[in-house]
């Protein structure tokens, strides 16, 4: 009989990874490979996948990449496919790719909003409906969400916030519609602050005084953090989970 241990291993499964090249996203596919996955990385900047591709690779694990643009359902279609192709299976996506504006919801254009929500929210849509078509009984769907979508940090995010708010939505939604005649199942994981190409871009400063302010362990998160929720979300450690949101934010949301 396997041991409780032995639910955190992914050994023999096959996972997708959107947002793969930098960030969270990277991290996440690191540690899917260290707990045996093999992963396909998908991103639409091929130069910095090679670099995710030589850490995951270090693993023994068997890795994969693919240039996809998740905002493009053909290329999500691709991606999905290719894993089969190249990996033999897909068990396991995570939906990590995301992109952010910080506009006053006065001055956002159409374009700004609507770039957002194509990739966040639309994004996490037609790549979970590519590798669902392609998964059976006993995969797992992983959605990266932000605290963002459930409170706010006083910076103008509408576009952020409202589609990281609208992916909870759709990992509820898909899990009721999968779970049970699929066996697929849907969950989120909801980072708070971690130092990420994204967090980067705010003045300096800013992200030291909101641990203070706001975190109450007052530091950011680490990506391996995070990481260890999606591979608990992601295996047979969450087995009687779905639909559900794993906050990882250092108690930012309490506050």
């Amino acid at each position: 009989m396997a041991g409780i241990l032995d639910r955190f291993r992914l050994d023999g499964r096959v996972a997708l990874v959107t947002g793969a090249s930098s960030g969270l996203g990277r991290d996440i596919a690191v540690a899917l490979a260290e707990a045996g996955a093999d992963v396909m990385l998908a991103a639409r900047r091929a130069d910095r996948l090679a670099e995710t591709a030589r850490l995951a690779g270090k693993t023994g694990r068997r890795v994969a990449t693919s240039v996809t643009d998740v905002a493009d359902p053909d290329s999500c279609e691709h991606a999905a496919a290719a894993t089969v192709a190249e990996l033999g299976r897909l068990d396991i996506l995570v939906n990590c790719a995301g992109l952010a504006t910080a506009v006053p919801a006065g001055k956002e254009t159409p374009e700004q909003f609507r770039s957002v929500l194509e990739v966040n929210l639309e994004g996490s849509y037609w790549m979970a409906k590519a590798c669902a078509a392609r998964m059976g009984p006993g995969a797992s769907i992983v959605n990266i969400g932000s605290v963002l979508g459930l409170s706010t940090v006083g910076l103008p995010h509408a576009a952020y916030s409202a589609s990281k708010a609208a992916v909870l939505g759709l990992t509820r939604d898909l899990a009721g519609q999968w779970t049970g005649r699929k066996g697929i199942r849907v969950n989120a994981v909801v980072p708070g602050y971690f130092p990420t190409d994204m967090t980067a871009t705010h003045q300096d400063g800013f992200l030291d005084g909101l641990a203070d302010r706001r975190i109450p362990m007052r530091r950011l998160g680490e990506g391996a953090e995070c990481a260890a929720a999606v591979v608990f979300a992601a295996g047979d450690a969450s087995s009687y989970m779905t639909g559900s949101a794993i906050v990882v934010d250092g108690g930012f949301l309490i506050t």
